[in-house]
């Protein structure tokens, strides 16, 4: 999350009901503290709905898509944030009928 920066897009994915990709955010506001945790340990990054992706892409699909095996939503998958590619984003966006 430190690494993203206003502007950028990123999947919205539901990772516990229906475990898919449902929509495109953007960046608003870079990563801050969460003010919630008085530890100090976590922050969080602020974002806006762009659009939904009109064909949800579920974790089962991805992960049976061999141009997608090493994605880290799979490899790593209690990650709630992880990086994409553009290869790997661009795939999504056609298995979803983004335009």
């Amino acid at each position: 999350m430190k690494a993203m920066k206003i502007g950028d897009q990123s999947f919205f994915y539901h990772s516990n009901e229906g475990k898919e990709i449902v929509g495109i955010v953007e960046v608003v506001k870079e990563y801050y503290p969460d003010h919630t945790d008085p530890k100090e340990r976590f922050g969080m990054v602020d974002f806006k709905a762009i659009k939904p992706v009109p064909k949800p892409v579920t974790l089962k699909t991805i992960k049976e898509t061999k141009a997608l095996e090493g994605i880290f939503l799979v490899m790593q998958m209690r990650l709630s944030v992880c990086p994409i590619t553009k290869k790997e984003w661009d795939i999504i966006c056609k298995m979803g009928d983004v335009k």
